[in-house]
């Protein structure tokens, strides 16, 4: 076996003696068009949402959660769609994100999730993972479509606008920190340090008339013009 994989690599690194220089250079750019048009081909046929769901795991469980949100049905009718939320937009992110996602595989193989139950009991560990990626890249694919600068704040209820205005504005908080379960249901949080009182997501109510998140009883504001402007 030795042998033969020497005897082949000899033949490989042997000068061409029936073939031209360019004939070996053409062949050789043809041949790196067809392999990137079928990997790229290949990568986006893997980054949509028909492949997302052609497994039952995703198809019966997340996937029907998703139909009861904003992100599937709006006055507006844009739609977000598994990748939008799940893989970065650019290259060189998705390819990082794909090698990650590759072991995933390994899950779908040995049925990790493959039942309801099973999937129940690995919610929170998967939600806590997918929260630790957008906590790390700053909510990267929410900010694809949320952009911070044309937020209109008059249009957002009290609390929102506060929030936003404070929080978001000065990079102490990122999208995911608050809106958690927006397109999914969340698991058990009870044992989520990170769902603490000190996340800005729960009643700002509960925070001292010091804290820049204390806010009236929305119900007591919303009829209400804001006390001073948002910057």
């Amino acid at each position: 076996m030795i042998d033969w994989i020497k005897g082949y690599w000899r033949t490989l690194s042997r000068p061409a003696t029936a073939f031209s220089l360019g004939f070996l250079l053409l062949s050789g750019f043809i041949a790196g068009i067809i392999f990137w048009g079928g990997f790229n081909t290949a990568l986006e046929a893997t980054n949509t949402e028909k492949f997302c769901i052609s497994c039952h795991e995703m198809q019966d469980n997340v996937y029907q959660e998703l139909k009861g949100t904003i992100h599937w049905t709006n006055r507006s009718g844009v739609r977000a769609t598994c990748p939008d939320c799940h893989v970065p937009h650019e290259w060189t992110h998705k390819i990082a994100r794909k090698m990650q996602a590759s072991k995933e595989v390994w899950g779908k193989i040995f049925g990790t999730i493959s039942t309801r139950e099973k999937f129940l009991d690995k919610r929170l560990e998967l939600a806590r993972h997918e929260w630790a990626r957008l906590k790390a890249n700053d909510s990267l694919e929410c900010r694809n479509c949320h952009d911070f600068e044309y937020m209109d704040f008059s249009v957002q209820s009290p609390r929102a606008r506060k929030l936003h205005s404070t929080q978001l504005a000065t990079g102490n908080a990122t999208c995911i920190d608050c809106h958690r379960g927006i397109a999914h249901h969340l698991p058990n949080m009870e044992n989520e340090d990170a769902w603490g009182p000190d996340n800005p997501a729960h009643d700002a109510s509960r925070f001292g008339d010091d804290n820049p998140l204390k806010l009236k009883d929305d119900k007591e504001t919303e009829n209400k013009e804001p006390e001073e402007d948002a910057p």
